[in-house]
């Protein structure tokens, strides 16, 4: 199909040609109705905007999360709470207390997000065993503690806080050794109630995910093959310290890396099945904690 603006043309050239024959009058005639022609069709045809595309924005958390660009402490549900605890000064951090820290308690603050409907605070939160803002969180974990040295502040700090209702989460800690110097330490914090095993009918193991067993989860070096475990620890154990009322104050957690799986538990290298008990088990343990 001949558009019009090509007819134009057309009429034009016809009309160079014939100019004197047609008269000023008629050529001119003919001259404004192709132009009025060609105006409407310029006026109708659509016109395509072209743009550089924008480069793709990775997504991040904070897109669905506004908050986690200036989280606010003010009246939130749940804390994830560290102890930060003298002895073992061989981290970055000035301790052991601090081993994978602050990855390890960021990334699963991000899968308790995913998996339980809790208002929980968006950022790490370490606090001294002496601090009196210790008793604003229920809920509290240690890793580490077969370096463990309290210092006396520090020892009647986690003893003052346990006995008004705090719950601690004890993790990461292997072999006999290490079982010998957390037990002398937790013995100067409660001297008077008994270590003993967590049965697995406990709510603890059925909170939210039903638990079978106790699973020993590695570092994410062991996970990749060889033996789980490490010194002597060959066996995993999840032993408590209970109340006269029968309520878990302590979860100790001996002959396992509870920490490591939440901070590597979106790596294709670490197993499923390690990085699912630790998630398991410790969404379980705040339950129970901020309900008992």
């Amino acid at each position: 199909m001949v558009s019009l603006w090509r007819l134009t043309r057309r009429m034009l050239d016809a009309l160079r040609r014939h100019a004197r024959a047609l008269g000023a009058t008629t050529a001119t005639l003919v001259l404004l109705a192709c132009a009025a022609a060609w105006a409407a069709e310029r006026a109708e045809a659509p016109r395509v905007e072209t743009r550089a595309a924008e480069p793709q924005r990775a997504i991040r958390r904070e897109d669905f999360r506004p908050a986690l660009m200036n989280p606010n402490a003010s009246g939130r549900e749940f804390f994830f709470t560290r102890a930060i605890y003298s002895g073992g000064g061989r981290r970055g951090y000035g301790g052991s207390w601090a081993t994978d820290y602050p990855k390890a308690d960021q990334q699963f603050l991000t899968i308790i997000d995913r998996l339980v409907d809790l208002d929980a605070y968006e950022r790490e939160n370490a606090v001294r065993l002496d601090d009196p803002e210790l008793r604003r969180f229920p809920f509290l974990y240690a890793l580490e503690v077969g370096y463990m040295y309290m210092t006396e502040p520090e020892a009647q700090g986690l003893r003052g806080y346990l006995l008004a209702g705090g719950f601690l989460m004890i993790d990461d800690f292997w072999g006999t050794r290490e079982w010998a110097n957390f037990e002398s330490e937790i013995k100067r914090v409660l001297p008077e109630y008994q270590i003993v095993e967590v049965p697995l009918d406990h709510p603890i193991f059925n909170t939210v995910y039903n638990i079978e067993e106790v699973v020993q989860v590695p570092n994410i070096s062991r996970a990749q093959g060889g033996p789980t475990w490490q010194r002597d620890g060959v066996v995993p154990h999840l032993r408590g310290i209970f109340d006269e009322d029968g309520r878990l104050m302590v979860a100790i957690n001996w002959n396992t890396d509870i920490g490591d799986a939440w901070e590597w538990a979106e790596s294709p290298y670490y197993p499923l099945k390690y990085s699912t008990y630790a998630i398991e088990i410790t969404v379980n343990l705040i339950v129970y904690a901020m309900s008992h």
